[in-house]
């Protein structure tokens, strides 16, 4: 069923009259009990609304690849990176429709997406939840995804607002940025999600922007967002991101998700009474909150569809077509793929994602899907499971087991590990309480830590002896909800507690037997959930690589699966450039081995190639292809799909070579990152310093060939004319494909510096073999402008232009110009 406003603008008088009504029945402190999720339940026994003034509980769901409260299930899609590489306006709105089906067949009121925060770093733990490095492209796929799901009567959050491009210490760090970088990189798609697409509700960052929080950030949300933008919907804070009452109020927050620390009765009352917050301020939330309500018809009918089944055939095939459409071919060098059925021989899979290929990346984006077919599964479907083997190459992550099961002896030769509680964010004085744990796995969440601990403020020391049995190589593994280092005879195995920003989820050591080795595990916490946790195991890896290369030997093609998986990637950290050591050691071995491995990548974004690239024929990334992922891998494998996923971001050689490198992390420890690249970022910074990229943004290989003709374009565009481009697309190779025709746009002599070029437009197309389109791409005066820091609004300035097409921002295939005319004052 489709919302009676399922694009939200504009709220007409009779639901501004409707809202009055409701409102004059609210008393003051009903009003600001429904600013703290109480109307607003994000679980299962979650709060209710106002049920005398007719207000229903509404039900949110975390929802990046897939609903995953408020049910055991969902279909899982693939990530929204994923997505994005698909450059597909028209998936990109299925795909949000699909995701409304799910959430109106479970209830589900808001989805708590599409992330829109722009690729900075390969290393950022979220990139796979974003639409890539370019502010048009991620305009476009937010805007189609947002249409999609609203017009299943779902409404959509857009988030994260704004330039939360990093994962470490996000509760601390400020983005400092000039105004002009915010307006042309990182807020257009905030902008054309609520001016565009009509997003019914927008979500605050954990971050700082120039000094303030994103959530009581007067100028971002109050004059920007609500102001300039004009925006009626609601904006909400992310999971435990209010930092204050008083300066949140006042700046246009309107909803403390998930629960109420600040903007409840305890600290407004007190404000409204003094002066500090006016009646009117807090009365505008509500009239947001029921604006949302009435729009999508939740306060007449139910949201739940019981005739959408849970599992449904129909959202499934969509996540199966965004992973075919998604997966971008990097490398094939000689035709190396695709492996045809019949003729491919015996095929050996080998790595830990081949069997247990990841669907997605973690944190709360990770989700319970209904089935996960794996790239063995696929394979197996295609060429027969006689013949396609498989050996994960590398000892299976174990840590669970690791936590449970490790053994360790105190400092004086006991069973167990010394813990020292103590109140307070240091280890200084005595502590609160003294304990021996038999082993080191707490996972306390927001619940209480322990007798006369404050869980507000508290730090703890363990420490104790490992003693291995056996001599070799030990597995030490760590999972932690907040500050942290862990040393084991000295050396820092983990480390995020002075300004290190990235950890392995594994260090692996060589121990001998009978020795004592000194463990000392520090831990502060960081926000509002609290856990720790570290294991350690005799590590057999050898055993399994000794394995995986003897059958490398005798078979007929080899493919290495390996990555990044949901434990290694995902929401509160950082990753490293490179794949996990014994993810590469492993593929380096193998193409010692032999010159013919094709490589599976599954990963957010970029990986470090360096050590191999040169050694594989092919490479296939397949980002989090979701719960079907596996079927598309190997229908590309064996070409029953062509290929057409395109680079949403660039990739780099090495991490020297990007724009963000020395301003992504916070390297002084001041808890300010200065985005000193500015406009400067992704292929823009590669055109302007002319360092080449490993893989350009907008690139990827088909199993066909197509060749760009006829460019037609106007000699001159006068101010206030569209921009028709036009030009030929023709499918040159003997296969059917789908090719993605991008625009670019450059200022010829610009007033400031501006990129050589800018994409503004693009355009997919299949094609049959020989078979020619004429494409036709329309720009705006908008797509001539930049935001002039001197007079604070987008400027075109009169001259010359250049329009550049191709299959990407290095592979340029028509170029042509033309000049911009600005009209006389007078004149009409």
């Amino acid at each position: 069923m489709k919302s009676n406003h399922p694009h939200f603008t504009p709220p007409s008088a009779a639901i501004e009259q409707r809202i009055t009504g409701i409102l004059a029945k609210l008393t003051l402190e009903e009003k600001i009990d429904l600013l703290g999720g109480k109307v607003c339940a994000a679980q299962e026994g979650g709060t209710h609304g106002n049920e005398r003034a007719g207000i229903p509980a509404l039900r949110f769901a975390d929802a990046s690849v897939g609903i995953h409260w408020w049910t055991d299930r969902s279909t899982t899609y693939p990530a929204t990176i994923a997505l994005a590489a698909t450059w597909d306006r028209d998936l990109a709105y299925r795909a949000g429709a699909a995701l409304g089906r799910d959430a109106r067949a479970r209830g589900v009121h808001v989805v708590l997406g599409p992330g829109v925060n722009i690729y900075r770093s390969a290393l950022c733990g979220r990139n796979f939840e974003y639409l890539g490095e370019d502010p048009c492209l991620a305009s476009a796929g937010g805007c189609a995804f947002i249409r999609g799901l609203q017009d299943q009567g779902v409404a959509a959050t857009v988030k994260h607002l704004a330039v939360n491009f990093q994962e470490y210490d996000r509760h601390h760090t400020s983005s400092d940025v000039d105004e002009r970088t915010l307006r042309e990189v990182y807020l257009p798609a905030f902008q054309a999600a609520v001016e565009d697409a009509g997003s019914a509700t927008v979500m605050a960052s954990y971050n700082l922007i120039n000094g303030v929080h994103a959530s009581e950030h007067d100028w971002l949300i109050r004059q920007l967002l609500k102001g300039e933008w004009g925006f009626d919907g609601l904006l909400m804070s992310d999971w435990i991101s209010t930092y204050s009452a008083v300066n949140s109020a006042n700046a246009g927050l309107d909803l403390e998700m998930p629960t109420a620390l600040w903007l409840t009765r305890e600290h407004l009352l007190p404000a409204v009474s003094n002066g500090l917050v006016d009646v009117p301020v807090i009365d505008d939330k509500i009239r947001r909150l029921l604006r949302l309500m009435i729009c999508f018809g939740w306060m007449d009918h139910p949201q739940q569809d019981d005739s959408i089944p849970l599992e449904d055939p129909a959202t499934a095939a969509v996540s199966l077509e965004i992973a075919r459409r998604g997966c971008v071919l990097l490398k094939n060098e000689g035709g190396h793929l695709p492996l045809e059925p019949g003729k491919a021989g015996k095929i050996l899979l080998v790595g830990p994602h081949a069997a247990l290929t990841p669907v997605g990346g973690g944190g709360s984006a990770l989700n319970n899907s209904w089935r996960r077919i794996s790239i063995l599964d696929g394979m197996r479907q295609i060429y027969g499971e006689e013949n396609v083997a498989h050996v994960t190459g590398i000892q299976p992550d174990d840590s669970a087991a690791a936590f449970k099961s490790s053994r360790f002896l105190t400092p004086e030769g006991e069973p167990g590990l010394k813990a020292e509680y103590f109140n307070g964010l240091s280890w200084l004085g005595e502590p609160v309480l003294t304990r021996i744990e038999p082993r080191l796995e707490q996972r306390w969440g927001t619940g209480p830590i322990a007798d006369d601990i404050d869980a507000g403020a508290f730090t703890v020391r363990w420490t104790g002896i490992v003693r291995p049995e056996r001599t070799g190589p030990h597995v030490f593994y760590q999972w932690f909800d907040g500050f942290f280092r862990v040393s084991v005879d000295g050396q820092a195995l983990f480390d995020i507690m002075d300004g290190a920003n990235i950890n392995p989820a594994k260090v692996i050591l060589h121990l001998e037997a009978g020795r004592d080795y000194p463990i000392e595990v520090l831990y502060r916490r960081m926000r509002q959930g609290n856990g720790a946790a570290v294991g350690w195991a005799f590590h057999s890896g050898e055993v399994f690589r000794a394995e995986a290369l003897s059958l490398a030997r005798e078979a007929g093609h080899v493919i290495f699966c390996g990555g990044f998986s949901e434990i290694t990637e995902g929401e509160s950290f950082d990753r490293p450039f490179a794949m996990p050591e014994d993810h590469e050691s492993l593929l380096l071995d193998l193409v010692d081995l032999r010159k013919d491995v094709t490589v599976v990548l599954t990963a957010g974004g970029n990986v470090d190639m360096r050590r191999w690239i040169e050694r594989v024929p092919a490479i296939l990334h397949a980002w989090y292809p979701g719960q079907e992922g596996g079927t598309a891998v190997a229908e590309i494998l064996a070409g029953l799909v062509n290929p057409s996923g395109r680079l949403p971001a660039t990739f780099e050689r090495v991490p020297e070579d990007r724009s963000s490198f020395g301003c992504y992390h916070d390297a002084d420890g001041d808890k300010r990152v200065l985005l000193s690249d500015g406009v400067f970022t992704g292929y823009r910074h590669h055109d302007r310093t002319g360092v080449a990229p490993l893989f350009p943004f907008g690139f990827g290989l088909s199993y066909t060939t197509f060749a760009y003709e006829n460019l037609v374009l106007p000699e001159q565009v006068t101010d206030g004319q569209p921009l028709t481009v036009r030009f030929d697309v023709v499918n040159t190779g003997g296969r059917a494909g789908i090719e993605t025709a991008q625009l670019y746009l450059g200022d010829v002599a610009a007033s400031v510096p501006r990129p050589l070029k800018e994409l503004k437009g693009f355009a997919t197309v299949s094609l049959e073999p020989g078979e020619r389109r004429t494409l036709e791409i329309v720009l705006t005066k908008r797509d001539l402008q930049f935001f002039c820091p001197s007079r604070r609004t987008w400027v075109a300035e009169p001259g010359e232009f250049t329009v550049q097409v191709g299959a990407s921002a290095a592979d340029i295939r028509l170029t042509g110009r033309f000049q911009y005319l600005e009209l006389e004052r007078g004149t009409k």
